[in-house]
């Protein structure tokens, strides 16, 4: 059986060129935006996860991985956090499928219709999917080629810092001002000596941040970031958090993402908008028969009636 290409809407493409420069890091750095704090998920051959009669097996995970685009797949893999979030997710909805079943809901007329329309809407996609395949060549070197070049403006990955800092946390709102203090001292003591950095930090050390686009960074760090040049020592920066003194110890200038680097998540965007096309086109040749009527006095009546 041949292996089904989801169908994406027509803005695919445009999806594609924000996700070129934007990924998941995950990690607890208060420099950095904050992420899900991970936890324990362990395959043991029969679950991921378990909640009472309820469980994940690898398959779901997988079939979820499956369907997904390229990168959000990558982003998936690469934070824990946010996989796990749909791992509660689901278990939560068959607890709750579990606890409907037990009381007979699935029998409510009510819901046998909407099942029913469910139901149709499945057959429905599924079917127009098998009369809507994408030719297994398809896109061809040329049409990528084309593809990248018109989307050149697009493809064009943000600048890229590596931040170390000293951060001393407050507390306690009465401690402010001596915290304050201490790090007015560090930071003139680093910027006199940017080599000594690590040093004067002392017992709570020194973090980095890795390479990260400014909008990863917390807002009060970024315009600090922005203005220091590589290796200098930035003035105390306050946040909700506490005081941060920034050494800006790498820096990538913003480039144009070429097309190796883009060929997996191109190539999928161009296919599922191709796809896309045909099944248009298949809908498009059904209703473009001469049996096609509409009767407008029915509509109308119908119209017309109180709901």
């Amino acid at each position: 059986m041949k292996k089904r290409t989801a169908m994406v809407s027509a803005g695919a493409l445009t999806v594609l060129v924000v996700a070129v420069g934007l990924g998941l890091r995950p990690g607890n750095d208060p420099v950095a935006a904050q992420q899900p704090a991970p936890s324990a998920v362990k395959v043991d051959g029969a679950a991921v996860a378990r909640l009472g009669n309820q469980q994940v097996t690898p398959q779901e995970l997988k079939d979820l991985l499956a369907t997904v685009a390229p990168e959000v797949r990558k982003q998936l893999r690469g934070n824990r956090g946010a996989l796990e979030s749909w791992i509660r997710s689901r278990l939560a909805e068959k607890a709750v499928l579990e606890q409907a079943d037990a009381q007979g809901w699935r029998q409510r007329p009510e819901v046998e219709q909407q099942t029913r329309a469910a139901t149709e809407q499945i057959v429905f996609r599924d079917y127009l999917q098998s009369v809507s395949q994408v030719p297994a060549d398809y896109p061809s070197t040329a049409q990528l080629q084309q593809a990248y070049d018109a989307g050149k403006a697009g493809w064009v990955t943000p600048a890229l810092y590596r931040v170390s800092q000293i951060f001393l946390a407050v507390n306690d709102p009465q401690n402010l001002d001596s915290v304050r203090k201490q790090v007015v001292e560090l930071s003139k003591k680093a910027q006199a000596a940017p080599g000594e950095f690590a040093a004067l930090a002392g017992a709570g050390g020194v973090s980095d941040t890795g390479l990260q686009p400014l909008q990863q960074l917390v807002p009060e760090v970024r315009g600090a970031v922005s203005r220091l040049k590589v290796g200098a020592v930035s003035d105390p920066v306050q946040s909700a958090a506490g005081f941060h003194i920034i050494k800006l110890t790498e820096q990538q200038p913003s480039r144009l993402a070429t097309l190796d680097e883009l060929r997996e998540r191109l190539t999928f965007a161009l296919r599922a908008q191709r796809q896309e096309q045909i099944a248009k086109a298949y809908l498009e040749g059904m209703l473009n028969t001469a049996t096609l009527s509409i009767d407008g006095a029915q509509v109308n009546k119908v119209l017309e009636e109180k709901l």
